[in-house]
């Protein structure tokens, strides 16, 4: 008797884990979509057994639902890709499910060009990586090893007023000011630089986090904001220098990764596109491109006067000036720098 009852609890067991071993899970949602339509995403198992209680999570965040599935909006989450997964409570066990979805804007950026104002002379040996105007001056970071520096220019003239030179060992990328205080990037060291505006003297270092690499650098009231040469657009603490959160930047249709040189421009980022003569005007509240401007015509007008040695000598530098409204943008060693008016097509 007592070996029956053995044989039944083993028959028992192998019965359950055999049940618990066929199921299977599959989590559905729609692969792509707008922004601002609502998104469905579903848990099933293939044969329909029972469910004692599901979890989901949309960026690794929970989403509370009812049942299986769970409806959101994607206004809530911006334009981007984004990660859903599912844990399913059954009996004895649990199992995670993980898919995606992709958000893109509603409508096809607005195409803009330009009209040139003003022509200033530039260092044509300034691999430009970072510029800003600040009180009347413009402040420039150069690239490369060995070459990287920090620079105050003379607008008119282009004359470099001071400048300061980079450890050799790293390649200088964007920068922005921040009471009275330069930061700046490096490219893949994983780390920043603070300067004394007035003296360049180096004072601090920080560390970037999830960021890839360091490319562009700007700031809106409260954050700083920094590319990293993927599509995701990151904001800083401006007093820790910490990553707080990021967006990711996409137009009616595709992702747009590469992102270089940003300025803030009336409540909307402008970004230099790595190697092709556009920039990108984005909103950074949600991610979308909403705009870009095709300066296709400004390479020419270099090659005018000037044979760019090097398919890196591209489109890279924006800076605007607020007080007198007025835009300014160069590229890598480029010998002039343009004031530019912006005009839709």
């Amino acid at each position: 008797m007592k070996n029956n009852s053995i044989i039944l609890s083993f028959a028992f067991l192998f019965l359950f884990a055999s049940c618990n071993e066929d199921y299977k899970f599959t989590l559905n949602v729609t692969k792509k979509t707008t922004l601002n339509k609502e998104v469905t995403i579903t848990l099933k198992e293939k044969n329909n057994q029972q469910i004692d209680k599901v979890q989901f999570f949309v960026n690794g965040k929970e989403i509370t639902g009812k049942g299986n599935s769970i409806t959101i909006n994607t206004s809530d989450l911006g334009v981007g890709k984004h990660s859903v997964s599912s844990l399913a409570f059954y009996p004895g066990k649990t199992k995670k499910t993980n898919n995606s979805f992709e958000v893109f804007a509603e409508n096809p950026p607005i195409i803009y060009t330009y009209k040139i104002i003003n022509t200033y002379p530039h260092d044509p040996k300034a691999y430009t990586q970072g510029l800003e105007y600040y009180n009347g001056f413009l402040y420039e970071t150069t690239g490369r090893k060995g070459q990287s520096s920090l620079r105050k220019v003379a607008i008119k003239t282009g004359k470099v007023l001071q400048k300061v030179d980079l450890d050799k060992k790293y390649f200088g990328e964007g920068m922005t000011i921040v009471n009275d205080k330069i930061l700046w990037l490096t490219w893949k060291s994983k780390k920043g630089f603070i300067y004394d505006l007035d003296t360049f003297e180096q004072e601090k270092e920080f560390s970037y986090g999830k960021s890839k690499e360091g490319w562009g650098f700007t700031q809106n009231e409260t954050e700083l904001i920094k590319s990293d040469g993927s599509n995701k657009i990151w904001f800083l603490d401006k007093e820790t220098q910490k990553e707080k959160r990021s967006i990711q930047t996409y137009t009616h249709d595709r992702a747009l990764s590469q992102l270089n040189e940003l300025e803030m421009i009336n409540g909307k980022l402008y970004a230099n596109y790595w190697q092709k003569p556009i920039i990108a005007i984005i909103n950074p509240k949600n991610g979308i491109v909403e705009g870009l401007i095709n300066l296709k015509g400004l390479v020419k007008e270099i090659e005018k006067t000037q044979k760019l040695a090097d398919q890196d000598d591209v489109l890279n530098g924006i800076a605007f000036d607020e007080e007198n409204n007025r835009l300014f943008v160069t590229g890598k060693n480029w010998g002039k720098l343009f004031e530019i008016e912006i005009i839709q097509k």
